[in-house]
């Protein structure tokens, strides 16, 4: 008989990640998050690619818990993220990519969406999370406008995916270890929307969770 509780399946996927993931152990403060990730992607390779540097996980929880923005890069991880738990630190997600004033702009200048989009995100002092899982040009972008002088964000997610830039956009945050720049990124080729609402939606359930 197959199990068909939401509550039950959950904490039975996470006792087979315990297990299987066997004496490795990690920080109780990056344990759900590096757990969540793999139980999204079934891929326990994400154990090994996940980084957090400069205070990730304490950024991350204390902008959530301010109702900082989160700017996501896709629509998909506006959709995933549990706007429920967000609602309750008047947090709000947003995204840009498909506003027409920056599918304007993006044309007139010959970039990238993303990349204009990034800009507008960047503009809105009340973002503080910044969330990439699918452009590697808005992390290039976000990344600029910072060494540039911008604003510091309180926490960022690093994690597009893909073969053209994905990999060296996230070798690009090494830049921002002097400035102290919170950050979680996932090394490599992989990622995606679906890890960055994995990892946003895991420090929401550290402030406390609704099904």
């Amino acid at each position: 008989m197959y199990i068909n509780n939401p509550q039950e399946i959950e904490r039975k996927s996470f006792e087979i990640i315990t297990e299987e993931l066997g004496a490795r152990v990690f920080p109780d403060d990056i344990d759900d998050i590096v757990k969540r990730v793999i139980h999204t992607t079934a891929d326990f390779e994400y154990a090994d690619l996940i980084e957090f540097k400069n205070d990730a996980v304490a950024a991350g929880l204390k902008a959530l818990k301010e109702g900082k923005k989160i700017y996501a890069d896709t629509n998909m991880i506006k959709v995933a993220v549990n706007r429920k738990n967000l609602s309750k630190h008047n947090g709000e997600i947003v995204n840009y990519v498909h506003d027409e004033d920056v599918v304007l702009e993006a044309k007139e200048r010959g970039v990238t969406r993303s990349t204009v989009a990034m800009e507008k995100a960047l503009k809105d002092e009340k973002v503080g999370i910044f969330a990439v899982g699918n452009a590697p040009t808005a992390l290039y972008r976000l990344i600029e406008w910072i060494e540039a002088g911008g604003r510091k964000p309180d926490l960022i997610i690093g994690a597009p995916i893909g073969f053209v830039g994905a990999a060296e956009s996230k070798e690009e945050l090494d830049k921002l270890d002097a400035l102290k720049i919170p950050y979680i990124r996932i090394n490599g080729r992989k990622g995606g929307s679906p890890v960055v609402a994995a990892i946003l939606n895991a420090m929401l359930y550290q402030l406390g969770r609704e099904w």
